[in-house]
């Protein structure tokens, strides 16, 4: 299994590429690309939020303590007064990184349903709901988010599956095909509310129609 550095080294290196492409090839503004390729790096931890004991735990609740607080701020500006504001987003910050984390760490399995294609698919929805719906970005870059963190995500994956093949001593390890697969097989119950949420936040994406033409420019850009 690769290492917190070298989950994080790779993706930095894998989003820097796609963020310079892109802006080259004028899909993206250098704002946006920058954007993109921090997403893709955070991604690239992003699956060990199921390890108990790991830098990319404290590095992710502590991103997503910080989202919440933004989301926060921005949802609830029109109806708080400035004082009862920040103490509500600073007990939002509080909450997340050192109630929500201890709590997550109790229901999760490393190698589990977060070591999947399923919750990279989950993640990157995320990511563009709440681009799109949240902060009120255009539908395009809503969707070059969500697929940033996607790639990011599914280099992590990669990078774990490519560690379980022992070249030097030809042989597989045991952990071999636990990151790259479709859902935990282990826990069909997580894995059922997993796609659910998927569905469910499929009222709130960004068109379709978008997704398709960043994955039309995309193939043409490869080519």
């Amino acid at each position: 299994m690769a290492d917190f550095r070298t989950h994080l080294s790779v993706a930095a290196v894998g989003g820097s590429a796609l963020a310079v492409a892109a802006w080259q090839a004028q899909l993206l503004a250098p704002g946006e690309a920058v954007a993109a390729a921090l997403l893709t790096a955070f991604g690239g931890i992003l699956p060990d939020v199921d390890s108990d004991h790991s830098h990319a735990v404290r590095l992710v609740f502590s991103v997503a303590a910080v989202l919440a607080v933004i989301a926060g701020a921005v949802l609830l500006r029109p109806w708080l007064e400035a004082g009862t504001l920040l103490v509500t987003c600073g007990g939002l910050y509080l909450a997340v990184r050192y109630v929500l984390a201890p709590i997550f760490k109790q229901f999760s399995v490393h190698r589990g349903i977060w070591h999947s294609l399923l919750a990279a698919v989950l993640c990157g929805l995320a990511t563009s709901v709440a681009s799109y719906q949240l902060l009120g970005e255009a539908a395009t870059l809503a969707w070059s988010l969500g697929v940033a963190l996607v790639v990011g995500f599914l280099i992590h994956l990669l990078l774990d599956e490519l560690y379980s093949v022992d070249l030097e001593g030809t042989r597989i390890k045991r952990s071999f095909g636990t990151a790259l697969k479709l859902f935990d097989y282990r826990e069909p119950v997580n894995s059922a509310i997993m796609l659910i949420m998927v569905v469910a936040l499929g009222y709130w994406m960004p068109p379709w129609q978008s997704f398709m033409d960043i994955w039309s420019q995309g193939v043409a850009l490869w080519r």
